[in-house]
């Protein structure tokens, strides 16, 4: 049989992963392992170098703000390589504060803007914004949440908590529209992101966790691409769908 192999990039995963991100790596290695597949996986923190043809899987976490400031100092020096990785097609989550420092900007509680590193167009503003409706101002927004993805008819389940407001930008799609809870920004109906194989949410739990179908897909989206011949559908299609 041949060998096929999961490369796993966690960035930034010793300051990340406030709500337990690295759950998620945890999904995909017991899937992968069921049709065969081994998994390295290696975090990529502070002064570490991100090469792009290095990796099949990224998961990019949470964290509190203070974990986010520093994240930020040191990630445009992994900017271009990242940017290289997803327009490429790679896979690659990104929950909550990863999700927003893909962005253009993100705002903290206390009003201080920083500068995510552009290689997605959403931005991050925070509870007081003046963009929010009236109603959703001054507001954490926390509890489960329902979502439906409207194209693969999936839906999915999760827990979020969040201050921070995201707007979608220009060439990104929702992950799901929301069914129950409040998404990206309490106002628009959207949660998460979709891009090209990149997947943005702000479910905590984490996400892949209570959602084999979008962990299968996932899985099937960065193999695919590395091994474009195999019927990774079929393999995976073959295993039971679980939730942990």
């Amino acid at each position: 049989m041949a060998d096929y192999k999961l490369r796993i990039a966690h960035l930034y995963g010793d300051l990340m992963n406030t709500y337990g991100d690295y759950g998620n790596v945890i999904a995909l290695t017991y899937y992968a392992k069921q049709i065969g597949v081994t998994v390295d996986y290696e975090l990529v923190s502070l002064h570490d170098t991100f090469k792009a043809d290095d990796y099949d899987f990224v998961l990019f976490g949470g964290g509190q703000d203070y974990e986010e400031s520093v994240t930020a100092k040191d990630l445009p020096g992994k900017s271009a390589e990242i940017k290289t990785y997803i327009e490429q097609g790679g896979s690659l989550l990104a929950v909550c504060g990863g999700f927003q420092l893909l962005g253009r900007t993100m705002e903290f509680a206390d009003g201080k803007v920083i500068n995510g590193i552009g290689v997605m167009s959403h931005h991050t503003v925070n509870l007081n914004s003046p963009e929010l409706k009236d109603g959703m101002r001054g507001k954490r927004l926390i509890g489960n949440i329902e979502i439906k993805n409207n194209e693969n008819g999936e839906t999915y389940h999760g827990f979020e908590n969040h201050q921070g407001r995201t707007f979608l930008g220009e060439g990104e799609k929702a992950l799901g529209h929301v069914i129950s809870g409040n998404g990206n920004n309490g106002d628009d109906q959207t949660e998460g992101v979709i891009y090209k194989q990149v997947y943005g949410t702000y479910f905590h739990g984490p996400i892949l966790t209570r959602n084999g179908n979008l962990a299968k897909r996932i899985l099937k989206n960065a193999l695919s691409k590395r091994y474009p011949k195999v019927d990774w559908q079929g393999k995976l299609a073959a295993i039971p769908t679980e939730s942990f």
